[in-house]
């Protein structure tokens, strides 16, 4: 299978840099051939061009508010009946990827390792994930290897 896992994240916003942390986690240990660790910041142009390869699975990790205590991941498919998406490089959150990556064709599956966040920080500036976040680095890490190697057969705890 090639599998890519994609690590989203703005580090000057607290804890919306979890994706970056769990890249640089994930980095210090083997993975297993055909798997593409990208650590993609806010680069949401590039994280649309590589989800245009083909690529068996997609799985993209972030901070994801869900209303859930700070720090639990959650394990999200994302809907697939979402609205269309224009392709702008000013507005790329990960949602707006992935509904214009399916209207032009890419076909992989997608899942989300997401962790609820605890401040997200009100501007620009704040670096540095929170204690509970911080905490569910190495969790977060463990579970997208757990979707690796079970080939996604981790249940879905809920939809995007």
């Amino acid at each position: 299978m090639k599998i890519l896992v994609a690590c989203i994240g703005n580090i000057f916003l607290g804890d919306d840099g979890f994706g970056c942390e769990v890249a640089r986690l994930l980095r210090s240990r083997p993975l297993p051939e055909g798997v593409v660790l990208k650590d993609f910041g806010i680069r949401g142009l590039d994280l649309a061009y590589s989800l245009m390869e083909p690529y068996d699975l997609a799985i993209l990790v972030d901070a994801c508010p869900r209303g859930a205590e700070p720090g639990t991941i959650h394990v999200i498919e994302p809907d697939e009946q979402a609205g269309v998406a224009a392709l702008d490089p000013h507005s790329m959150d990960p949602a707006s990827v992935l509904r214009a990556t399916k209207s032009m064709g890419a076909a992989c599956p997608v899942l989300i390792v997401g962790c609820e966040p605890a401040d997200l920080g009100p501007e620009e500036g704040k670096i540095g994930l929170s204690k509970p976040v911080a905490a569910a680095v190495e969790e977060a890490a463990n579970v997208v290897e757990r979707l690796i190697h079970d080939g996604a057969g981790l249940t879905v705890t809920s939809r995007l």
